[in-house]
């Protein structure tokens, strides 16, 4: 798979941009805990002109919060069968399936894995998600996995430099022949 042809990451939330735990008040209120370079790359993929979507089977406000700050626009959310919100998804942006990469931890993310371009697993997936994966992240969900996710298809696509310099202008351009 050609990771150039990809225009559209789809997440999944909890498992992925979270580490999974739900935190209820007493008043019932959901919160969840987001990690910020995970944003940080959300920020960075937006920025290229890039798509971002989210589908997950929870809804919520502070998660609506966390998008509207991060600026997706394709939110999705209360799902019960993701691969048909997928299927919308790509009718609304005209992008294709192969021109798609979907983050994923665990069963219900299975059709979108299974129809998109580019399937990706945090490290800490479910066995079935870890099988279809062409990528599994270094970083577990709600961890940096979505990080090491958009670094590594923006660096095979030749855009990761671009996409530093929208935070640091002055970035340097990599030495050849230096390592770390």
């Amino acid at each position: 798979m050609s990771l150039s042809r990809i225009k559209l990451l789809c997440l999944d939330v909890d498992g992925v941009l979270t580490d999974g735990g739900i935190s209820i008040d007493d008043a019932g209120h959901e919160q969840k805990r987001f990690y910020v370079r995970d944003g940080a790359a959300l920020r960075m993929w937006s920025k290229l002109g890039l798509e971002l979507a989210v589908i997950t089977g929870r809804d919520g406000m502070a998660l609506r919060h966390r998008l509207r700050e991060l600026g997706v626009r394709h939110v999705i959310s209360g799902s019960k069968e993701k691969g048909r919100a997928f299927t919308t998804l790509l009718q609304e942006t005209g992008i294709a399936a192969c021109e798609a990469a979907m983050i994923g931890d665990d069963l219900p993310d299975l059709p979108i894995l299974r129809a998109c371009g580019f399937p990706i697993a945090v490290r800490d997936a479910s066995p079935e998600v870890l099988e279809v994966a062409a990528f599994v992240t270094e970083r577990p969900g709600g961890a940096g996995a979505v990080r090491d996710a958009v670094e590594h298809i923006l660096k095979g696509q030749g855009r990761w430099l671009e996409a530093v310099r929208h935070f640091d202008p002055d970035h340097p351009a990599p030495k050849v022949g230096v390592s770390r």
